[in-house]
């Protein structure tokens, strides 16, 4: 029986198949819920970034304000998913989801005065 040869693609593809199906079969839905949204999050900074450097920066301040938001919510909520990771459970000992979660609403509050007040 002849065996076949795997190239660099198929094992790359191999590769980010059982990376996914691990991460699928592994992840508690509370983290899949917030990785979605960090994805989404991503994809918008992506977005604005990309809107700025092909059409126009102007107004700034919205540019700056709306990307500042963006990546201040993304650093809150990986924030957030590492401390309600149960993998993390003897580094964040003291720190209970709901504690987590209400640290990651007050910031965002913060975050989000903050950057309406610049937006003038």
């Amino acid at each position: 029986m002849p065996q076949t040869k795997q190239g660099p693609a198929s094992t790359g593809s191999t590769a980010l198949g059982s990376l996914w199906k691990a991460y699928s079969e592994q992840t508690p839905e509370r983290l899949k819920f917030i990785d979605a949204f960090l994805f989404f999050l991503m994809l918008s900074g992506v977005i604005q970034f990309a809107y700025c450097v092909l059409v126009t920066t102007y107004p700034y301040n919205a540019f700056l304000s709306g990307f500042a938001s963006t990546v201040g919510q993304f650093v809150l909520a990986a924030s957030l998913r590492s401390q309600v990771n149960p993998q993390n459970k003897e580094e964040f000992k003291e720190v209970s989801p709901e504690r987590a979660f209400a640290d990651f609403a007050l910031g965002s509050i913060v975050l989000h005065f903050f950057v309406y007040n610049f937006l003038g």
